[in-house]
């Protein structure tokens, strides 16, 4: 299986070949949205939604043989794109894993930069939501 660290270090890799093009890194950030499996639409429902974005963005996880699911969607593109880096990251791994990893690959790949202050910020809430899920998950396993 692939590991959260093997997956950061392809996604700074891919992203420095953009070399800094800001337009080039936001139509590939764009197309990895694409990438993402469909979300049932009764999936998309407010418990599920994550606040503090500017877009409308979902996360539902389902814990399945020890390992998170998540499915994920943004009615953005550029939003599908970051969600989609998050979920390569974690998802099918274990609450644990989740919670242990250091996302590095941000500051890695200079995303403040390409994203501005308020898509940050929805970032950042992504990331607390889907920690919060792993949260959740662990606890549930270990009482």
């Amino acid at each position: 299986m692939t590991t959260p660290t093997d997956i950061q270090n392809e996604i700074i890799d891919n992203f420095s070949l953009f070399e800094g093009d800001i337009e080039q890194t936001l139509m590939y950030l764009m197309d990895l949205g694409k990438k993402l499996p469909a979300m049932p639409d009764e999936h998309k429902v407010d418990e599920f939604i994550v606040k503090g974005c500017q877009s409308k963005v979902w996360v539902f996880p389902k814990l399945e043989e020890g390992k998170v699911q998540f499915e994920v969607d943004s009615n953005t593109e550029i939003t599908k794109g970051l969600l989609y880096l998050l979920w390569s990251i974690w998802n099918n791994q274990t609450p644990e894993t989740i919670l242990s990893t250091e996302l590095y690959f941000i500051d890695k790949i200079g995303m403040s930069r390409m994203i501005g202050t308020q898509r940050s910020n929805g970032f950042t809430s992504m990331i607390q939501k889907m920690k919060a899920f792993a949260t959740l998950y662990h606890q549930q396993s270990n009482s």
